[in-house]
């Protein structure tokens, strides 16, 4: 299949496009290159435009037809929580803009296949160890409200005019697949902390008194290069038949705390650093973690990598970029 990657020059972009050619497909990246990186995507097709923008609709009306693209993998958005807290109209405008003109460009060329990338933001702050996909999802900051109004919109088009739709829940993403495609955004904790370290800073620990067994946040930390191989089973899924739209969680079951992504990584690289209690951030859950049996039942999917293997894997790969 030609499947069109929003954001395909991003982190996890370019580690999507990778598994798409392993898996025998042909990528063409779409970005607008503000945050991602054209050397990132090799002799990959790029549609360069914001995808929010007034005039994108038409552009990929073209892009699909040019290209005899069958599928989208739509990745591009706007996904720090604290500035959606900040700057919640200016999340609604990009992610949500972004979605309605892929969707009205979909049907406008026929393009019937659509792996969402959605967030286990849409949960906010549930109050089970583990949170399943049928969970009431009560989002608590702009970010998890645009994705999960993005899976509405998916659920919408499924039911309107047919379109064979799959929404992915990613936990928290990190470690790099391949040793060029390093997460360098340093948006996430395990980027952070080294960045941190780099720089001899401590590292901040936003609040050391949330109810969690030692006091700070819980979350599910999911390798980019699983992340990246769900979709490919996620687009399997799709071409099987006609279906009602689908919702799976991305991530390993289990939850790690921030003081245990510390741990890791002083177990790994041996290195010595300073971490800082400071207060909570506005916006952030105490704990979340995956429940994964729907897609290991439905779709055979399952993480392969551990915390250690995130860890050594992100500090491997900085290590290789240029200084």
């Amino acid at each position: 299949m030609k499947i069109l990657v929003t954001g395909g020059a991003g982190y996890i972009g370019s580690h999507v496009i990778r598994a798409l050619k392993v898996a025998g497909h042909e990528p063409i990246a779409l970005d607008d290159l503000t945050s991602g990186k054209q050397v990132r995507l090799g002799d990959t097709p790029l549609v360069q435009i914001d995808l929010a923008s007034p005039g994108a609709t038409e552009v990929l009306i073209d892009a699909f037809r040019e290209y005899e693209v069958s599928g989208v993998i739509h990745l591009a958005a706007r996904k720090s929580v604290g500035e959606s807290v900040e700057k919640p109209e200016y999340y609604y405008q990009q992610n949500l803009h972004s979605v309605t003109n892929l969707l009205v460009a979909m049907r406008a060329a026929n393009v019937m296949n659509m792996v969402f990338s959605s967030s286990a933001a849409t949960y906010g702050s549930p109050d089970v160890p583990q949170v399943d996909e049928d969970y009431n999802c009560r989002p608590i900051n702009p970010y998890g409200e645009t994705k999960l109004i993005g899976e509405w919109m998916m659920a919408a088009a499924n039911q309107s005019w047919g379109l064979r739709t799959v929404s992915l829940r990613y936990f928290n993403v990190a470690g790099a697949g391949f040793e060029e495609l390093a997460d360098t955004a340093v948006a996430n904790l395990i980027p952070i902390a080294f960045n941190a370290i780099a720089n001899k800073k401590a590292i901040q620990i936003f609040g050391s008194d949330w109810p969690t067994p030692d006091g700070s946040c819980v979350r599910d930390y999911i390798h980019v290069q699983d992340l990246a191989d769900a979709h490919i089973s996620a687009l399997e899924y799709l071409s099987q038949d006609s279906r009602e739209h689908s919702v799976f969680n991305v991530g390993t079951g289990t939850g790690s705390s921030v003081l245990e992504v510390i741990q890791s990584i002083r177990d790994v690289t041996g290195l010595e650093f300073e971490v800082d209690l400071v207060p909570r951030r506005p916006g952030d859950p105490a704990a979340l973690s995956a429940d994964v049996s729907r897609i290991e039942k439905t779709l055979g999917w399952k993480a392969k990598h551990t915390l250690d293997d995130i860890v050594s894997s992100h500090y491997r790969a900085i290590s290789k970029q240029p200084l």
